[in-house]
Order: C-alpha cells, then structure tokens, then sequence
C-alpha cells in the first residue's frame, strides 16, 4: 500500500540529499527493473514519484 505522504519528486530527494545529484538519481530511476528499486518508484502519467521511507532501505541493502 503506497502512503502518499512519503511520496517525493526527484528534485525533493536531491534537495534534501546534498551528496546525491539528480543525473544520479535518475540513472537509479531508469535502471529500476535492474538495481531492485523498482518498489520505491511510482509513475502518474510522465511524473515520477518516490516513496521516500522505501529508497531509504533501498539504499542501506545497497551498503557494503
């Protein structure tokens, strides 16, 4: 089930990431099927959304 509250637009999570920049997040978005984050993005006609708590634990299974 999808809270709408967490949902974030590529710029929110680049705002509040200062290590992150948006030709790298959106690399990670066209390679979702791929990468498995997949779960975190969700797509309303062209917009594209992310559930911010799921590219959370996203990134920490990618540490290491």
């Amino acid at each position: 089930m999808v809270d709408y509250r967490n949902l974030r637009t590529v710029k929110q999570i680049v705002d509040a990431a200062p290590w992150l920049t948006e030709g790298m997040l959106r690399w990670w978005i066209f390679h979702a099927e791929t990468n498995g984050m997949a779960p975190a993005i969700f797509k309303v006609g062209k917009r594209v959304f992310i559930d911010e708590n799921r590219f959370n634990k996203w990134l920490e299974s990618r540490q290491g």
